[in-house]
């Protein structure tokens, strides 16, 4: 199912991290949900709260908005959260406990702050790697261009190791990942 959000925006995949669109890790769910908590304070503030003063509208119309979307970005932001987390292989239930009962948004926080790295399959043997190593502790699969005297990574189009200065043309790298040369 299409969201209005994921309809033709091509940019929006290219900016994000991996690839995937992070709107479309919110589940449907939690945007039901979140649809729902906006109404309900809005019924709240100006349904159930006394009309009789006519000079508080505005301020009924600024708390209503403001508390009702600060309530259903937090649902959006634990929906966000609950299919993050299985993504990670990270448990689960531990996580949203901490998410929900944590008050004013500080188990999201926690969450951001605490969260595993994504694992990606080595394309050699499949083995789940994180995307920070160069190597992979299996088979030796290079990953990513390291320099050839001090090991360091370096940046596909770099011509010189910016750590130690070594001329990284030198240096007998794999084919898909050699420095692009003048």
């Amino acid at each position: 199912m299409n969201r209005f959000w994921n309809q033709g925006s091509d940019r929006s995949r290219d900016n994000t991290a991996g690839g995937e669109d992070q709107l479309s890790m919110i589940p449907n769910w939690s945007v039901v949900l979140a649809i729902i908590v906006f109404g309900a304070f809005q019924y709240l503030f100006h349904g159930v709260l006394p009309h009789h003063k006519h000079e508080l509208l505005p301020m009924r119309l600024l708390m209503g908005y403001s508390w009702g979307t600060a309530f259903a970005s937090y649902v959006l932001l634990v929906g966000y959260v609950s299919r993050d987390v299985r993504r990670r292989r990270m448990p689960a239930g531990l996580w949203m406990l901490i998410v929900v009962v944590m008050p004013g948004g500080i188990g999201a926080v926690v969450y951001f702050l605490l969260r595993q790295p994504m694992l990606s399959p080595c394309p050699h043997c499949s083995t789940e790697i994180t995307s920070s190593v160069h190597f992979c502790p299996q088979c030796q699969f290079q990953l990513a261009p390291v320099c050839g005297r001090c090991f360091r990574g370096v940046q596909i189009t770099d011509v010189y190791c910016t750590q130690c200065g070594h001329d990284l043309a030198e240096d007998h790298t794999p084919a898909r990942l050699r420095v692009y040369s003048d």
